[in-house]
């Protein structure tokens, strides 16, 4: 118990370090959000989105499981996606993944874990189909990071055939899809150089390799 009693009190000190700044920031805040930001993530605890990236509370939407996947059975994710994009009218949905993935990592080894595996075998899916392009990249790690590159830009595939999405370019919304990684040790985002912004680019994704998607590296390298 004495955890939570330290969280409560930790929160009690956050809260008086905003107001200490601005005064109406609660009160402001409580009235309405408006983020132009739906955040597509991984549930690692090590990873902060809104704050490692600068944000305030109210300035990001966020959803988060387990190896940031987008998949179309799944009610909470879409639910998420609808509200951020036809209420709140968010101009950018942003996929982040991680180097390192657990998720990820647990389905590049066929490892079992119980219930996880079934929402795993999506990114054994993705494995399979693109298991000539992990091969080519040498080393475990190296393999491991790639695949990790990999699921980042599938979801955004997925994200782009959704009908919330289809729907909202059709009736002219500006809506922009982008692939993001990051790496815990560094604590740094990169952008994979993957943005969607129309039916069009979403469809030509479908038809081109993930060689020609984002910049392949020399086989056993590391990400930058």
């Amino acid at each position: 118990m004495q955890k939570i009693i330290e969280l409560l009190e930790a929160n009690k000190q956050w809260a008086e370090s905003l107001k200490a700044e601005d005064p109406t920031f609660f009160e402001r805040l409580s009235e309405a959000q408006n983020p132009e930001i739906l955040w597509i993530g991984c549930s690692d605890s090590r990873i902060t989105p809104t704050s490692s990236v600068g944000l305030l509370p109210g300035e990001m939407f966020v959803h988060r499981n387990v190896a940031n996947l987008v998949n179309h059975s799944d009610m909470n994710c879409l639910a998420v996606m609808q509200f951020a994009i036809e209420v709140l009218k968010v101009r950018h949905v942003i996929v982040c993944g991680h180097y390192g993935c657990g998720g990820v990592k647990a389905a590049f080894d066929d490892s079992r874990y119980g219930l996880v595996d079934n929402w795993l075998r999506h990114i054994q899916d993705t494995m399979h189909k693109h298991r000539e392009e992990i091969d080519r990249q040498g080393d475990y790690e190296a393999q491991l990071d790639k695949l990790c590159e990999i699921n980042v830009i599938e979801q955004i595939v997925s994200v782009g055939e959704t009908t919330i999405v289809q729907d909202a370019w059709e009736r002219g919304q500006e809506l922009y899809i982008h692939g993001w990684i990051y790496r815990i040790a560094e604590g740094i985002y990169r952008d994979l150089g993957v943005t969607v912004s129309s039916l069009e680019q979403i469809g030509a994704m479908r038809d081109t390799t993930f060689d020609r998607r984002v910049e392949t590296r020399p086989a056993g390298s590391r990400p930058a």
